[in-house]
């Protein structure tokens, strides 16, 4: 046979032409590697909710927000549109298309970043297809509806350690987590041996990084009330799971700035393979930690980089950090360790390789802003709070809740405006459940908010009804949340003119006194920002079928009912309590449970 005489191309060695076939074959592997880069990477996520946060500002107008908001304030029937479908989970705060273009050092990226109001759509936040009320605690404590929150990647990742797991219609929590797979009951009891969980001592705990929030919900049973928090990331909707099961969460980030909470408020600190880079920046994470922790309280890490391989170099500075601060250690079993606050000053400034100094002790260095307030390279002086307030020295549960707070310190007869306000509250919330039957007492209820809180007397009077409450001292008001620790309450600074950092639909029932002082300047007694845009904020986050409560003047009140109407609530207006003094009404609404 003779030999066919191929073009040059065609030969050995020469520049290989593209067929179809290979552009087709091609295309297919670059189809599926982006396929499992979207769906088994946080760039899926990412890139969806840039895709949501995208549409729904593409539907800004202002000069239709300002027509509508006119429309409400003129008291004409005009309801709020809703939302686009696909932004059920909507945080204003948190939009991965604006964080994606920030600066990724310390987590600043992650952090809270709220729009401008007026690039923001005047709509309201929809709930998912096939939305049920919410499952009632305390069953909701280890299940609760999938289609709530159809999002099946931790029960996907993290279900061979106990994390969740998908049951037919729902969502099961057997308790457990990375550090602790066979459930946190049996954490807690380990931890039980070397730290004092029962009879009291402690009562406020920060959770850092905290999953799904089991080891705050098993806490309960010792009764210490956790704040568990983690930021919005890859692992999809943790605090959103945690609030679902009525356990205390809220969404944050340790980046930047100091997290929105008093020097001193909680008993112990816990991570639990949270991955906090403690010893970096110069050990600048450790130096908040040690601000939130009261002196006499425990720090416990679990997990990287306590005993962890290859990570024999952070481990030491992790130890050598915490000698710097003179915290004692109490142990170290196995991936554990446990250590113990000094109650007094005792080491600093010393030589140490980190540079740590003490913080002046003057007002410009106030550990208790903590509102947009950057973090400190300094360790937070003992001596800078003044009063009794150590753990060993600080009433024991529940008498803390009723001894008069060692800190308020910014009012004159402290003792004595305390005891009014406590009895204030008891009365008011007998009134409510008694005269305007609202359902606070019963399963309905679990995850409650107050808006307003100044000492925590509302709260304080729910304290044998199975909820928690969210304190909130609002940013621009006297700083009274240290107070609230004290008692063995929890809460956080906000200020109301910008969106909460939680998701949607996470609260049974919001309690505001003299809602209109939360969006005045006080001092020039000006609107900082609209009655509107925060009412449709509060709707974002209270649960369908959910309780709104606002106190204040007859005028405001009807101008607040103008709105609950106009975001599709049923409001109903009361008079005050009988022992009340001053103008006040009550609006008592109930949010309506619709869909798109």
């Amino acid at each position: 046979m003779g030999h066919v005489n191929l073009p040059a191309s065609k030969r050995l060695g020469g520049p290989r032409q593209w067929r179809v076939l290979d552009v087709v074959t091609a295309a297919f592997f670059g189809l599926v590697f982006l396929f499992f880069v979207l769906v088994f990477t946080s760039m899926g996520d990412s890139l969806a909710a840039s895709g949501r946060q995208t549409l729904l500002l593409s539907t800004t107008d202002p000069l239709q927000r300002l027509r509508v908001s006119a429309a409400v304030e003129a008291g004409q029937p005009r309801v709020i549109d809703a939302c686009p479908a696909d932004t059920a989970d909507h945080m204003p705060c948190e939009d991965p298309r604006l964080n994606s273009q920030l600066s990724r050092v310390m987590n600043y990226y992650r952090e809270r970043h709220c729009p401008p109001l007026e690039n923001t759509p005047l709509c309201l936040v929809p709930p998912p297809r096939g939305y049920r009320v919410s499952v009632q605690w305390p069953e909701s404590l280890h299940k609760i509806w999938h289609s709530n929150m159809p999002y099946n990647k931790i029960a996907d990742r993290k279900g061979h350690q106990g994390w969740m797991k998908i049951e037919g219609p729902h969502f099961i929590f057997p308790g457990g987590g990375t550090m602790f797979p066979d459930g946190a009951e049996q954490y807690i009891e380990k931890l039980g041996q070397y730290i004092p969980m029962n009879g009291g001592v402690l009562r406020t705990a920060l959770d850092m990084g905290c999953g799904v929030a089991s080891f705050g919900g098993y806490l309960l049973a010792q009764n210490i009330l956790t704040m568990s928090f983690a930021p919005r990331d890859s692992h999809k909707s943790q605090i959103q799971f945690a609030l679902e099961r009525g356990i205390p969460a809220f969404v944050a980030m340790l980046g930047t700035r100091r997290l929105p909470f008093p020097a001193f408020g909680f008993d112990l600190v816990h991570c639990s393979r949270c991955l906090i880079p403690f010893t970096a920046y110069n050990a600048t994470y450790f130096i908040e930690v040690d601000r939130l922790l009261r002196p006499g309280g425990y720090l416990v890490i679990s997990g990287p980089p306590v005993q962890w391989p290859k990570q024999d170099k952070e481990w030491s500075d992790l130890q050598a950090v915490a000698r710097a601060l003179c915290y004692e250690l109490i142990a170290v079993d196995g991936n554990t360790v446990i250590w113990k606050k000094p109650a007094v000053d005792m080491c600093l400034p010393n030589q140490n390789e980190f540079g740590l100094d003490m913080c002046d002790d003057d007002d410009s260095d106030d550990p208790n802003l903590a509102w947009y307030f950057k973090l400190k390279k300094c360790v937070t002086r003992l001596s800078s709070v003044k009063g009794e307030y150590t753990v060993g020295t600080i009433s024991k549960w529940p008498e803390r809740l009723t001894a008069p707070p060692v800190r308020s310190t910014i009012l004159k007869n402290g003792a004595d405006v305390y005891e009014a306000d406590t009895k204030r509250w008891a009365r008011r919330v007998a009134h409510y459940k008694n005269s305007l039957k609202i359902k606070l007492g019963t399963p309905a209820i679990r995850n409650v908010m107050d808006m307003n809180a100044f000492l925590g007397g509302f709260a304080a009077a729910l304290n044998s009804d199975p909820v928690w409450v969210m304190n909130v001292v609002p940013s621009h008001k006297p700083p009274t949340l240290d107070a609230i620790f004290d008692r063995g309450l929890i809460g956080v600074y906000h200020d109301w003119c910008e969106p909460f950092s939680t998701y949607p639909r996470t609260y049974d029932l919001i309690h505001a006194t003299s809602i209109e002082s939360l969006i005045k300047d006080p001092a020039s007694a000006k609107n900082r920002c609209n009655l509107i845009d925060l009412m449709v904020e509060l709707d974002r986050i209270l649960r369908p079928e959910g309780t709104v409560v606002v106190r204040d003047t007859p005028e405001v009140i009807e101008r607040v009912a103008r709105v609950a109407r106009a975001v599709r609530w049923k409001p109903t207006i009361y008079n005050k309590e009988p022992e009340s003094h001053g103008r006040q009404n009550i609006l008592v609404a109930t949010k309506t449970l619709w869909t798109v």
